[in-house]
């Protein structure tokens, strides 16, 4: 079977030879066809406006090329891993993401990322030269240390300001992640994006090419600290958070009323409808007709007509209509201007999102690091982590739901993680992917003092912790309404999912064939040599498991069976395998009568009848085979 990823370019040349198959010429895109069919839609000339930078065309390459990489789980890292339905990754997000590609494309419903800011102190992955061939990227990508971290020397690169590709280095970084991201959004997704005023700009215009510029939502102004900065000119006080949808179809909802908004209404009336609150029943004179200019009589018999440059809302037949529904508000002594009621029950019950996100309503910096310095018992293992009121605020802008997934892979504290846990004491079961580098901590950091080496187990460390907080706080609630006579089911306190599965980016379980450059036939004997037994040393069956399904499209949250002889994923959907071929194991798969079966071909040496055997019988009854 095929190795590689899935790219998001196969995707849309699928979709486009779906819509346009007159443009193919043998597989290929005739482009003088395709300007045909275009007709007018098309600019034949270079004067346009565009985001253009140095390494732009390279990002792109390196961008499309397939990973050969997997992840392998980490049982003893993770927190029930065989029940929870949360992910940790941890390896290079950009390798990560096109190993999802075929598993998660258009499944995830939020991002949230907190990128590096490119403010001239911070280092991240960029190629550090233009010619970079992807085989010297992934020689980077995978430079580790003795102890097995990523190197900073190796890996990372520092992006100082006097750089004359400042800009354009930070930007070879993003677009490449966003451009995988984006396929991985379900048609109704949305991503936010945490950025200050020294990339904000460069976004902008990078979002506005990957996702559309009518696809853009909001530029939310984030207050991250309420004391005055003097080191500067201006005291700068705000960040920002963009956000886009992929599609026309995503959407921003309401939020969840808070206090305030519930005092809003009342009931002074005693209305068996319940709670209320009112508008005006006035409108603008200029958008009226002349059915709602009249003389209106109060049920107290006062005579009123509607304010200079004003009509009543309704018609005189409507507004009769909702009087005598009790809709129509006059005072409490009957003689008041007029009101229309709008009951709690019967509207959204939620409030429209504002661009302002200010510190009392979603926290700040400070807030969020005096909330990880309590958690990690009095260390500061984070300098400046978002505060999860303010991640779990972008979730219920978007209505995430139920079984919906939320990607963050710049998971940094893994303020994600703590959001979506912190919110499915709803009873909701959101789930969350992230994504961490294991870059090596600061040695002069309180974190690494702290024995944390690199920034991927604070991530970890985090999760297990928030964890155990929130079990602990909801087992007390649930002691006390135990020892209530009763409560209401809308009240009852639900134990979420509190586990993570942690994986980590890994070389294939599976040798992969070199390019021999020349005609070495020792070499190309060697290599042959080699392929007599595809399976790594290190391979182990678990981790075999895990990289087929996801080759195979299954999601890390597959249902895995291990039956005699063989793996089960998501019931029919796929068996796998990897531990013997005996006609007994291949009965009891024919009985299963899966829609595809894997099987290593060394299973079969020395029993080249039972193999074609196999084969036949596998294809009688409409079952793909393969064997590796």
């Amino acid at each position: 079977m095929d190795g590689n990823s899935q790219t998001p370019q196969k995707e849309r040349l699928e979709a486009l030879r779906l819509l346009m198959p007159e443009v193919f010429d043998e597989g290929y895109i005739d482009w003088e066809k395709l300007k045909v069919a275009l007709g007018e839609n098309v600019n034949f000339t270079n004067e346009r406006y565009v985001l253009n930078w140095a390494g732009k065309s390279e990002a792109f390459r390196v961008m499309q090329q397939p990973s050969k990489a997997t992840l392998v789980p980490c049982r003893e890292e993770s927190v029930d891993f065989d029940n929870t339905q949360n992910i940790f990754i941890e390896g290079e997000n950009m390798e990560v993401l096109k190993v999802l590609q075929k598993s998660y494309f258009g499944k995830v419903k939020m991002i949230y990322i907190d990128p590096p800011y490119n403010t001239g102190s911070d280092s991240f992955i960029y190629p550090d030269k233009f010619s970079e061939s992807k085989e010297e990227y992934l020689r980077r990508v995978g430079d580790k240390n003795e102890e097995g971290y990523m190197t900073h020397d190796g890996m990372f690169h520092k992006n100082v300001k006097e750089n004359g590709q400042y800009h354009s280095n930070w930007l070879n970084m993003m677009m490449p992640r966003l451009y995988l991201a984006k396929s991985l959004l379900r048609e109704d997704g949305v991503i936010f994006i945490s950025i200050d005023d020294n990339e904000v700009h460069n976004l902008r215009l990078l979002m506005n090419e990957i996702f559309g510029e009518e696809n853009f939502v909001a530029q939310f102004i984030w207050e991250k600290r309420i004391t005055r900065e003097n080191r500067k000119a201006i005291s700068n006080r705000c960040e920002y958070v963009l956000c886009y949808t992929k599609s026309s179809e995503g959407r921003i909802g309401l939020l969840p009323m808070n206090e305030e908004a519930k005092g809003r209404y009342k009931n002074p009336d005693n209305d068996p409808r319940g709670l209320w609150t009112s508008v005006p029943a006035i409108a603008q004179a200029g958008h009226g007709t002349k059915k709602q200019f009249y003389t209106l009589v109060t049920p107290a018999g006062k005579e009123l007509l509607p304010p200079s440059g004003s009509c009543w809302r309704y018609t005189l037949v409507k507004m009769q209509e909702a009087i005598n529904d009790k809709r129509i508000w006059f005072g409490s002594d009957g003689n008041g201007v007029p009101r229309i009621k709008k009951f709690l029950h019967e509207g959204k019950q939620g409030l429209t999102p504002e661009t302002l996100l200010t510190a009392d309503s979603v926290g700040t910096n400070d807030s969020a690091k005096r909330e990880l310095v309590n958690l990690f018992d009095g260390i500061a293992v984070f300098e400046t982590p978002k505060p999860i009121t303010l991640v779990a605020h972008l979730i219920n802008i978007c209505n995430v739901d139920d079984g919906d997934i939320v990607l963050d892979f710049f998971a940094g504290s893994a303020p994600t993680a703590h959001a979506v846990m912190f919110l499915n004491k709803d009873g909701k079961n959101r789930k969350y992917i992230c994504v961490q580098m294991d870059e090596l901590c600061e040695e002069s950091s309180e974190a690494y003092r702290a024995g944390y080496k690199t920034i991927a187990e604070i991530s970890k460390e985090r999760i297990r912790r928030a964890g155990a907080k929130i079990r602990k706080g909801i087992e007390i609630e649930q002691t006390k309404q135990k020892g209530q006579l009763s409560f209401g089911e809308d009240q009852t306190v639900v134990m979420p999912d509190l586990g993570f599965k942690v994986f980590k980016l890994s070389d294939s379980n599976f040798k992969q064939w070199r390019d021999i450059q020349g005609s070495n036939k020792e070499e190309w004997q060697q290599q042959i040599l080699n392929f007599l037994d595809p399976i790594t040393e290190n391979a182990t069956i678990d981790n075999m498991v895990y990289e087929l399904l996801l080759k195979s499209g299954k999601d890390l949250n597959s249902v895995i069976e291990h039956k005699k002889g063989y793996y089960t994923i998501n019931g029919k959907d796929l068996i796998l395998m990897l531990e013997s071929a005996t006609q007994e194991v291949i009965d009891s798969i024919l009985v299963e009568h899966p829609n595809k079966v894997i099987a290593l071909d060394r299973l079969f040496e020395g029993n080249d009848q039972l193999k074609t055997n196999t084969v036949l019988q596998m294809k009688d009854i409409g079952v793909e085979f393969k064997t590796i």
